[in-house]
């Protein structure tokens, strides 16, 4: 999310209307009697009807918990068949027919298999398939990591290797992956140097989850009265529980701590609520994460790396660690200037209404906030009203075919989970050539995943036989549904989230791989966000923001000219600060995992000044206690997230700018971009499509260009 009205709506809004027709008395109880009728017949009737194949698609959407495990059974035992079929090439016979190609095609046919066993933990509607999907992904895995290992197997591919006996550049890439991906695992490595490496493996694994753990076990909270609370909006006080004195209970839960930050009004409370926070698992989790990221040294040096930052990022775009403090410094010290004005700002309103209080980091979310307010005319109460869901996503349908040549269309009678969910064709808008599938499921329900994403079905892929196998992707949203059941409004920060979601979706549909292990999704870990991020820019536009808004009583009025504008203007506000935040912690980050005995507490007091413009830690805090996203998912690589922004800004100016329906530079990405991702080097391919090597300037420009 880009902003959080969500969390805090201003309640006295006025109500939505209904498009029905209100009956009374006895009228209203047939009425409900008979839509009730004829949805139980119409519901049947679908059900009972022959449901649409999907050509091409090899994904499996209804299975029950049985044809789950059985099917998960099968992938095994036909993944185990040819593995060993491989595994038995003699190394002076191996040959791309024998070694490669079946590995290849393995991969191509048994992805939308594994899928279709997986996803449904997601969005299974039963208790016992989704238990089974999760059961099916458990084995699954262990079947995978299993593999991974098999050194009979990296043998052959190896002897493969070095012959150099290539087809094209795309099956060296994919060759020289998956040698990578066994050497990562410690198959170069002597029997003892391998069982050491496992064993590391497992203590990672086990500090990260104990890590994680006392975070979500921690059950500590902070009471305070009304009064103390003041600012926070009426509702959010009803959903907190009370203590028998009846003071209000605020736990230390993310998005409690971040609203209360956000809006109340008391420095004092905005202050303990921030410390607690700043606190938790304190000692404990400082020492786990020393020993994690020392476990982790150890494990990259056996592979013969220098530090963890090292093996972590030589996958990726930036490729050593060096780049990376390179990058972050350069942004860092571009936007100096623009932080301090910023933070100039902030503190000269708190002395307004505080007096002689000193600004503190625990001020940043409230001031901020305060200064929007006073700056900008936006209600994003007010702005939900124009966002329903229809309209949203005609919108992004309409911007999609403009700009990359894709139609989306509708298809009746498909099989799917449930009754929300839609599945639509892809394709081409010139020659309508079939290019994919994308299911889409929305809206939130009991037992779904609780977040927005999208899943790869299925990937594209050349089979064995010449065709090109098309790529299927999933959409998973948490939509709400009026109280009468019709699509309901979308808050600013959902639509953006929606935009980010369908880069992903263009992404997986519009990549034309040969290989699955290289295909949509399946990329340079810093280079998959950038498409998202960069779809999110239209979500600024006045062009398309008309396209994707209408009054929810009237859809023919979009938003007007002077709102559009102002959500342009309000995107930068305060950004140079709130980036400088984020820097601080990719440093950290970055720093840990790059030396050895480092001292974690001093390293936040050091670097807290130094990027934050001389604001000191909070006294009595420590962020290493509660930075999960270095312990699981990130670890060395939170800079990723802005190295995409970064990236996607250079290519949004450079190309959409002055033209957000430039449907050349839109086809051209789709073709340079989108297609070749995974077949080549992404800093190749974004420098084709550029015409020269990205560059952080565009991102600096647009942080200043809007100051308030």
């Amino acid at each position: 999310m880009t902003e959080s009205e969500g969390k805090c709506k201003k309640m006295g809004k006025e109500k939505r209307g209904r498009s029905f027709i209100a009956f009374t008395g006895a009228a209203a109880v047939l009425g409900i009697a008979a839509n009730l009728a004829i949805t139980a017949i119409k519901y049947q009737k679908a059900k009972n009807a022959k449901k649409k194949d999907l050509a091409g698609s090899k994904v499996r959407v209804n299975l029950s918990a049985s044809e789950i495990l059985k099917l998960a059974e099968q992938i095994i035992a036909n993944s185990n068949k040819a593995h060993n079929s491989v595994a038995s090439v003699p190394l002076d016979k191996v040959t791309y027919a024998n070694v490669i190609s079946p590995l290849a095609e393995l991969q191509a046919q048994q992805f939308p298999l594994v899928q279709s066993c997986v996803f449904q933990k997601m969005v299974s509607t039963r208790e016992d398939v989704r238990k089974a999907s999760a059961e099916a992904e458990r084995r699954i895995d262990a079947h995978l990591d299993a593999c991974s290992k098999r050194e009979d197997v990296y043998l052959v591919i190896k002897a493969f290797a070095v012959k150099g006996e290539w087809m094209n550049a795309e099956a060296k890439r994919f060759v020289q992956i998956l040698v990578r991906d066994f050497e990562r695992n410690g198959l170069n490595l002597t029997a003892s140097k391998r069982e050491e490496l496992q064993r590391l493996r497992a203590q990672i694994d086990e500090l990260s989850f104990k890590y994680i753990q006392n975070l979500n076990d921690d059950s500590k909270f902070l009471l305070f009265t009304e009064a103390e609370l003041a600012g926070l909006p009426p509702e959010f006080l009803k959903g907190l529980d009370k203590s028998e004195n009846g003071k209000f209970k605020i736990s230390l839960r993310s998005h409690l701590v971040a609203a209360v930050l956000e809006f109340c009004k008391v420095g004092t409370t905005r202050r303990m609520v921030s410390r607690a926070y700043g606190n938790q698992c304190g000692e404990i989790n400082v020492f786990i994460l020393e020993s994690l990221v020392q476990q982790r040294h150890k494990y990259a040096r056996l592979l013969g790396y220098s530090c963890y930052a090292e093996y972590a990022i030589d996958v990726r775009m930036a490729k050593t660690p060096k780049k990376v403090f390179e990058f972050l410094k350069d942004i860092s010290t571009s936007l100096t200037d623009l932080a301090m004005k910023e933070l100039n700002i902030l503190k000269d309103l708190k002395k307004k209404e505080e007096g002689e209080f000193p600004f503190g980091i625990e001020d940043l979310l409230y001031y901020v906030k305060r200064v929007e307010e006073q700056g900008y005319d936006l209600d994003f109460g007010e702005i939900k009203q124009y966002f329903p869901i229809s309209v949203v996503l005609s919108g992004i349908f309409k911007i999609i075919q403009d700009l990359f040549g894709l139609r989306f269309e509708k298809i009746a009678g498909a099989d799917v989970w449930h009754c929300d969910v839609c599945v639509f064709s892809v394709l081409d808008l010139g020659s309508s050539e079939l290019l994919g599938y994308c299911y889409f499921d929305l809206f939130s329900r009991e037992g779904k995943y609780g977040h927005t994403c999208v899943l790869a079905l299925q990937n594209s892929a050349l089979t064995s036989n010449g065709a090109q196998q098309i790529p299927v992707a999933l959409l998973i949203s948490q939509c709400q549904k009026d109280a009468d059941g019709s699509s309901g409004l979308l808050r600013f920060s959902e639509v953006v989230s929606l935009f980010h979601e369908f880069g992903h979706v263009v992404q997986q549909i519009c990549n034309r791989a040969s290989f699955t292990r290289i295909s949509g999704l399946c990329v340079d870990p810093d280079f998959v966000e950038i498409p998202a991020q960069l779809l999110e820019n239209w979500c600024y536009e006045s062009y398309s923001l008309k396209l994707i808004s209408g009054f929810y009583q009237d859809i023919t009025k979009p938003l007007k000219d002077d709102i559009c504008k102002s959500i342009k203007r309000w995107r930068t506000s305060f950004s140079a600060l709130k980036l400088k935040q984020d820097i601080l912690c990719c440093l950290f980050d970055q720093i840990i995992h790059s030396a050895d005995n480092i001292d974690i507490q001093e390293l936040f007091k050091h670097l807290h000044p130094m990027e934050m413009l001389g604001l000191p830690i909070l006294e009595g805090t420590n962020p290493a206690s509660y930075f999960p996203s270095t312990v699981i998912g990130y670890e060395a690589a939170c800079y990723s997230r802005i190295w995409s922004e970064v990236f996607a800004a250079d290519i949004f100016t450079s190309k959409f700018c002055n033209d957000v329906s430039n449907q050349q530079a839109g086809r051209q990405f789709r073709n340079k971009v989108l297609a070749s991702a995974g077949v080549k080097d992404p800093i190749d391919v974004l420098s084709d499509f550029l015409g020269r090597e990205p560059s952080i300037q565009a991102y600096i420009e647009n942080k200043v260009k809007y100051v308030l």
